[in-house]
C-alpha cells in the first residue's frame, strides 16, 4: 500500500465515522451564532485557519483567537477548538475561558476522554488510525489535520444550501489582490 492510499483510506474512515448529530448541531451553531471564533495550535491551527476562510466566505463574522485583531469573544458567540490530541494547552485555556464568558465551545480533536473534551459543550470526534502502518505512512498528526481539513470542507455546502449561498455569492467575498 502506498503513503497516499494509506492517508485517503484512513482519513476518509475518520470523517464518515463522525456523529452526524455533532455535525447538525455543529452547523447549527455556526448558522445562529453572532461571531465564530476559531483555534488550533500548529497544523491544527492551519486547519482552523483553512476553515476561516470558507466561512469568511460564505459572510460570518469570524476570527482567529490569537490574531491582534480578534476581538474579545462574548456568551453570544461560538469557539471551534481544534486538537488532535485534545490536551493542547493553549486550546484547553481557551476553552475554559470562552465557556466562563458564555460562549457555546466545540471541539474537533481525536479523542474523547481529554481535557479539551471535558472542557466543551459539543465533540466533533475525528478518531485517527492506531495501527503500526500509521507512522510510516502518516506521521504524527496527520491523519487528524487532513481529516479536520476535509471535514469542514464537507459541511461548507450543507451551510450554503441551508443559507441559500451560491458560490458566485462565495466568490464575492473572496480575497483578490489584483
Amino acid at each position: 500500500m502506498s503513503s497516499l492510499d494509506y492517508i485517503v483510506d484512513a482519513v476518509k474512515r475518520s470523517v464518515e465515522s463522525v456523529d452526524p448529530a455533532s455535525v447538525k448541531e455543529l452547523i447549527d451553531h455556526i448558522i445562529s451564532s453572532r461571531t465564530i471564533f476559531v483555534y488550533g495550535s500548529g497544523r491544527s491551527g492551519l486547519s482552523g485557519q483553512f476553515f476561516c476562510v470558507r466561512l469568511v466566505q460564505l459572510g460570518f463574522d469570524v476570527h482567529f483567537v490569537g490574531e491582534m485583531t480578534t476581538p474579545i469573544i462574548t456568551k453570544n458567540d461560538l469557539t471551534i477548538l481544534i486538537s488532535n490530541t485534545g490536551n493542547t494547552m493553549s486550546a484547553v485555556q481557551t476553552a475554559n475561558i470562552a465557556r466562563r464568558i458564555g460562549s457555546k465551545v466545540i471541539a474537533v480533536t481525536a479523542n474523547a476522554d481529554t481535557k479539551l473534551t471535558i472542557a466543551s459543550d459539543t465533540v466533533i470526534l475525528l478518531p485517527t488510525a492506531k495501527d503500526k502502518e500509521r507512522s510510516r505512512h502518516a506521521p504524527l498528526g496527520t491523519i487528524f489535520e487532513e481529516s479536520a481539513n476535509l471535514f469542514f470542507d464537507s459541511i461548507i455546502p450543507a451551510i450554503m444550501e441551508r443559507l441559500n449561498v451560491t458560490e458566485s455569492d462565495m466568490r464575492k467575498r473572496h480575497a483578490i489582490w489584483v
